[in-house]
């Protein structure tokens, strides 16, 4: 154990040095163009949600209303790290500071924790819309959604609030570099001379927590969902009911398999490269895709985006 006098002698570093992909210098401007792109339709799309749903009054229903949760937390999502990340690629500076690169990873483990909730918020929407259709309005009110949405969010702050703070406490010394494009928890944890035993464990049960338990809520609500659907006789029934689920269900397996993935494999240098590469999907490519699935494969986002764009058009006619 180390003294007060110690520990002040062995005074924490000022900054960290993100290694991202620097280990790829012949890439650094393809790959800036890459997320660029990536980060521009990310916004676009997200934005674009939030608006027809704000300017729609049929979208005015739990399911939209938890979408533009889902919507709001992905555009916070990106500009977390995107930003950054971006600027190193462009710059060649992969320096953050201590301050930054705790605050970055309070927001990315709390919007993370969120979307875990809010992905299984949304599943129990989508079951009580399938298998009680006659009470789903009455259950589903709006008092209902808020304090939701509000659970989701609040304990997203909690469970992010309190691993940061242990991790606020710990020492690092000269073990500066971070081999990541991003402040996630273990490559930052590395960095650490202090005794990690106790923030590890409670960031595993604070992770089990919020990923695992709404993960089997959700494959739960998905079982008793399609044993309802193969339930209904006729096969149009069948589609119209698994539709509204279909969205939803590819967007809970991209982020799950790659997010599990990430922190169920061994933390070794070998697959130190492949977990960074999953890591862009759940955090990267997933909040693109989010407002893609949903606008492509559902009917009345499709059905308000054109009336919207006919509107547009009538203005120059």
């Amino acid at each position: 154990m180390m003294s007060a006098t110690e520990k002040q002698n062995q005074t924490n570093i000022s900054e960290f040095i993100l290694l991202g992909f620097g280990d790829l210098p012949n890439l650094q401007i393809p790959l800036f163009l890459l997320f660029l792109m990536i980060y521009t339709v990310t916004m676009m799309g997200n934005i674009l949600i939030l608006v027809l749903v704000g300017a729609n009054q049929h979208l005015h229903t739990p399911m939209y209303f938890f979408l533009s949760n889902l919507s709001c937390l992905e555009l916070c999502y990106s500009s977390t790290i995107l930003p950054k990340l971006l600027a190193a690629f462009l710059t060649g500076d992969r320096r953050i500071s201590y301050s930054s690169c705790m605050t970055q990873f309070f927001v990315f483990a709390f919007l993370a924790s969120v979307e875990c909730c809010l992905l299984a918020v949304m599943s129990y929407d989508r079951y009580l819309a399938v298998c009680k259709p006659l009470h789903y309005t009455s259950l589903m009110n709006q008092q209902l959604c808020t304090a939701l949405a509000a659970g989701a969010w609040g304990s997203g702050f909690m469970i992010s609030f309190l691993i940061t703070l242990l991790m606020s406490q710990m020492v690092y010394c000269d073990r500066s570099e971070i081999d990541h494009f991003f402040c996630d928890f273990n490559p930052v944890i590395k960095c650490s001379c202090s005794d990690t035993f106790l923030v590890e464990a409670v960031t595993s049960v604070m992770a089990a927590a919020c990923t695992v338990l709404p993960f089997l809520f959700i494959v739960a609500s998905y079982i008793l969902i399609i044993s309802s659907i193969l339930r209904i006789s006729s096969a149009t029934g069948r589609q119209k009911a698994f539709s509204t689920c279909s969205s939803h269900l590819i967007v809970v397996t991209i982020f799950y398999t790659t997010i599990i993935l990430v922190y169920m494999l061994p933390r070794t240098y070998s697959l130190t490269a492949f977990n960074k590469l999953l890591s862009v999907f759940y955090t990267v490519v997933t909040p693109m895709m989010n407002p893609l699935i949903y606008t492509l494969r559902n009917k009345d986002i499709r059905g308000a985006l054109w009336k919207k764009v006919h509107a547009f058009m009538g203005l120059y006619k």
